[in-house]
């Protein structure tokens, strides 16, 4: 028998800044996959909620929550630079807590990052690095035309100091002439 769970997804504010960073520490806690560690966002309460402001009225950055009720248990996010010259080019991220992996969440998190870009005129590339090991957000990547375009040999350290490989990914999006 299935659990339905009553899910929203909503782009973050700055009011979110203290469930995101007690969410943040037990997901980096909960996973050596992210290159966030046990401290999560290393913040304080009140800079990160200025920096929250800053990527909600930003044209090319955005951070999406995904809540149960008031509680966040996964987060997805697109960051541009301000540099004219890679300002088309966003990095994805994504992260959930563990309890909720392999219920479709990742995927419902794509969709809402991969609508906004496209709706998005400025963004033309979403890159992302994921570690070799993390098999089910390669699948994930795939399956929403990422493809892989470079091995990073000793691109992260595991928990216990060892070496892992990383891979980069891409997709490209909108159009371009010549």
């Amino acid at each position: 028998m299935s659990e339905e769970l009553e899910l929203t997804i909503r782009e973050a504010i700055p009011s979110d800044a203290a469930e995101l960073l007690k969410t943040t520490r037990k997901i980096g806690q909960e996973t050596e996959f992210l290159v966030m560690d046990e401290k999560g966002i290393n913040l304080p309460e009140e800079l990160l909620a200025i920096q929250l402001e800053d990527i909600y009225e930003s044209s090319n950055n955005t951070l999406f929550v995904a809540l149960l009720g008031d509680k966040i248990v996964g987060t997805a996010s697109l960051k541009g630079s301000n540099e004219k010259r890679i300002s088309h080019i966003v990095e994805l991220g994504i992260s959930i807590l563990k309890d909720y992996w392999g219920m479709g969440l990742g995927s419902i998190l794509m969709e809402e990052l991969l609508l906004w870009a496209e709706e998005n005129p400025e963004i033309y590339r979403i890159k992302l690095t994921v570690q070799e090991q993390n098999t089910a957000a390669i699948r994930l990547y795939e399956k929403f035309g990422f493809k892989k375009e470079a091995v990073m040999e000793r691109g992260a350290r595991g928990n216990d100091g060892r070496f892992l490989n990383v891979l980069l990914m891409s997709k490209m999006i909108h159009e371009v002439e010549g």
